[in-house]
């Protein structure tokens, strides 16, 4: 339990954050207060503040009205916690932002990062040594810049001590749920996700949402038009050496450029694309799973059921459940 109710949160907003990434927690917590107001005191609340106060432009074009963070010296905060969201490709913490994490680190009881939100938190050096979790596409760049932080690039959410962390933009209701749940229990928390109608807790990791394709966009010349013959062969032998042949080169040659460019193994890339495939096949037909199977390469229903749950913790059947169209 919080230490007092209500328990006060504050999001530190920022020029073109996320506003998912803003509005997901905020929503839950509101939920959960709604949820169980009955003329008890409020279970939440919430705080957004900026560098300077008054509106803060969202990505989404979407303006919020915040409180300066100069006017928070002497309120005591019980959840800090930074969203995500830039302008371009790189995200740079507002120095102001670093500061005043810095600031008051140690005298909260949690301190919380959506998405790019662990850029924040890194800058402010409350990540050093720690697990942490942040947007898939942006693992690799937080890891550059930051390469004392452990980063699980799978996890939905990570908590290390009192710090916790979540992936990209609707993760952060995951997260949130996490924190309702730790705050107030299992029921206020289930109740809550079931207001919001979503899962309490999702299965799997968030590889399950990245575009495995992403490596495509790195090839070029015959590499970019091997992915689109392999995409349109997916239930053909893929083996090195019948791809050699499609790229014109000897298996060696093919093995040693195509890793060398790509970052990754043939192989990797057809498991891959026969991941893709047989997800978007699930989320999109009524097929049965053994025909997917068949049309995706893996053969037998077994061999898919054990690529899922593998790479993404589920199986077939109950990612078809989570995912599939309503209408299908």
């Amino acid at each position: 339990m919080p230490p007092d109710r209500p328990c006060r949160i504050v999001l530190l907003a920022h020029e073109q954050m996320n506003l998912l990434d803003l509005s997901g927690p905020l929503q839950a917590f509101a939920s959960a207060a709604r949820r169980h107001s009955d003329g008890a005191p409020p279970l939440y609340e919430t705080i957004i503040a900026s560098a300077h106060g008054g509106l803060v432009t969202t990505s989404a074009g979407l303006a919020i009205m915040t409180t300066s963070i100069a006017d928070l010296a002497d309120t005591p905060i019980d959840t800090l916690i930074a969203p995500g969201g830039c302008a371009g490709d790189e995200y740079d913490a507002p120095p102001e932002l670093v500061a005043f994490v810095q600031a008051r680190a140690a005298s909260v009881r949690r301190l919380c990062s959506v998405c790019t939100g662990a850029f924040l938190l890194a800058a402010a050096g409350q990540l050093d040594g720690r697990r942490a979790a942040t947007h898939w596409e942006w693992v690799e760049r937080l890891r550059g810049r930051h390469p004392a932080v452990a980063i699980d690039a799978d996890k939905i959410y990570v908590r290390d001590g009192h710090v916790w962390t979540s992936a990209g933009v609707s993760a952060g209701i995951d997260l949130a749920l996490a924190l309702i749940n730790e705050d107030y229990g299992h029921r206020v928390a289930i109740e809550t996700a079931r207001q919001m109608v979503v899962f309490m807790k999702r299965s799997g990791g968030q590889s399950q949402f990245s575009v495995p394709l992403a490596a495509q966009a790195r090839a070029s010349g015959g590499f970019a038009d091997l992915h689109a013959w392999i995409a349109m062969n997916l239930h053909e032998d893929l083996r090195v050496e019948r791809l050699a042949e499609q790229a014109g080169m000897s298996p060696r040659t093919f093995a040693r450029a195509y890793t060398s460019q790509m970052g990754c193994t043939p192989a990797r890339t057809v498991e891959q694309m026969r991941l893709e495939a047989a997800r978007r096949a699930l989320e999109e037909s009524s097929l049965p799973v053994k025909t997917i199977a068949a049309q995706a390469g893996y053969g037998e229903e077994q061999n898919l059921r054990r690529v899922f749950l593998r790479q993404l913790g589920v199986t077939p059947g109950d990612y078809r459940k989570r995912f599939a169209a309503a209408d299908q």
